[in-house]
């Protein structure tokens, strides 16, 4: 239940900016980029991989996690489910940073599910 009170909120802001990323010409920040320079060349993140500034670091964490996982899910043609993902179940910390890494998995595990959904 948990995880369907978080998806409805980030679909929300999802959906309330799409038409400010599309006013802002018709590259994406959807899509990650190369950064010039000297040096091999680095993928810069797209804007949606940036956990929620109200995160603390467990959550950022987990956040991370989630993306990844949702992008190995998606390379590898499995269902989307963070719950079947080893990381869920083996969440580091306490119980209080548990729940708090979790929060995090589940919320960049669903924002990556939608936005490389899309490609």
């Amino acid at each position: 239940m948990k995880r369907y009170s978080l998806a409805l909120p980030l679909l929300a802001i999802a959906l309330a900016s799409s038409p400010l990323l599309l006013a802002q010409g018709a590259k994406s920040d959807d899509q990650p980029k190369e950064a010039s320079g000297s040096q091999a060349p680095a993928v810069v993140k797209a804007k949606w991989e940036k956990p929620p500034e109200e995160f603390n670091d467990v959550q950022r964490q987990g956040f991370h996690d989630g993306i990844e996982a949702a992008r190995d899910d998606l390379q590898n043609q499995r269902p989307q489910d963070p719950e079947k993902r080893n990381e869920f179940h083996h969440a580091p910390g306490s119980k209080h940073s548990h729940e708090q890494y979790l929060e995090g998995f589940r919320t960049g595990y669903d924002l990556a599910f939608y936005y490389l959904q899309k490609k």
